[in-house]
């Protein structure tokens, strides 16, 4: 991904570490909201839709001598479709590779079956981990600490932390433990770099959070965008043409709206994003096509990193 200007960083002390912590959680626990502000800049989609992270999306947040390479994962739940299923084995394969894990709970949601889920199969993963309860601005303090308790009970971790990733409240503390927590070591990236993604994903990523939502719940959370060009031209500016797949013809009139209306709309608020973040003018040329069962495509799940299931 291109580098991007972060705020001034505290001093380097005492000898580097590096390591990756894995995010783990169940659908809009606010994995992707927490992993920008920890980085300190957008690296991964935020809707209110479920299932809108689907491949791994690593972000790289600096805390003094430490570099922590965070993965923020697909939302953990029962899978039935081969999707679903391609997700959920990703987001457990990144955290047995991780040096740290963090499992970040919905307050607001408590403790409930796919949270129960979790912490059976957390119990053997044998590595440094926290719990992080997020979204304490809408439950009262009491309950956060029987929350608390009760998930611990199940689990121990190593450090419970209560924060809003939507306000940044608590998150430094996140940050500094995990920085303390990581291994030594080099790092891996520039000091510059907020993600590995490329530039081309992310603006992919940030077009599908600009439809998902404009529409809601009128279209499925399957629906993918692709960035097929990206040219740099002379006069500094980018052109960008995406195109939008959807599996019917029925969603492909959803996108496009009454007379092009949505898809113009959708546009314009990606367009904006891009620019800011690749502080570039940018010229976004949008495309809806039908493509049936992309689903089943191996190849689109090697272009989001994951591992195509087999069975149906």
């Amino acid at each position: 991904m291109d580098r991007v200007a972060r705020a001034p960083l505290t001093p380097l002390e005492g000898p580097t570490r590096c390591g990756f912590v894995a995010l783990l959680g169940a659908p809009n626990a606010g994995k992707s909201t927490l992993t920008n502000q920890l980085v300190g800049t957008k690296v991964s989609i935020v809707s209110h839709k479920v299932q809108t992270t689907r491949s791994i999306v690593r972000g790289i947040a600096l805390d003094g001598a430490a570099q922590v390479v965070l993965v923020d994962t697909p939302g953990i739940f029962a899978p039935k479709r081969r999707l679903e299923r391609a997700m959920v084995s990703s987001a457990w394969t990144h955290a047995a590779d991780a040096d740290v894990i963090a499992l970040l709970v919905d307050a607001n949601r408590g403790l409930d079956e796919d949270i129960e889920a979790l912490l059976g199969q957390l119990k053997d993963i044998r590595k440094p981990r926290a719990l992080i309860l997020n979204k304490i601005d809408l439950i009262r303090r009491d309950s956060l600490l029987a929350l608390a308790a009760a998930i611990t009970e199940q689990v121990p971790f190593d450090r419970v932390f209560m924060v809003s990733a939507l306000t940044g409240d608590g998150v430094e503390d996140v940050r500094r433990w995990f920085a303390e927590t990581v291994p030594p070591g080099p790092w891996l990236y520039p000091e510059d770099q907020v993600s590995d993604a490329p530039m081309r994903m992310l603006a992919a990523e940030i077009t599908r959070e600009k439809m998902f939502l404009r529409l809601h719940d009128e279209l499925p959370y399957r629906s993918t965008v692709e960035t097929e060009s990206w040219k740099e031209l002379r006069n500094g500016s980018v052109r960008i043409e995406q195109t939008i797949f959807v599996e019917r013809e029925s969603q492909r009139k959803i996108v496009l709206g009454k007379g092009g209306n949505t898809i113009k709309t959708i546009s314009t608020e990606s367009r904006k994003e891009i620019s800011e973040i690749i502080e570039q003018p940018v010229h976004l040329f949008l495309f809806v096509k039908v493509r049936e069962s992309w689903a089943d495509d191996p190849e689109r799940y090697r272009e989001m990193g994951l591992e195509f299931p087999k069975g149906g």
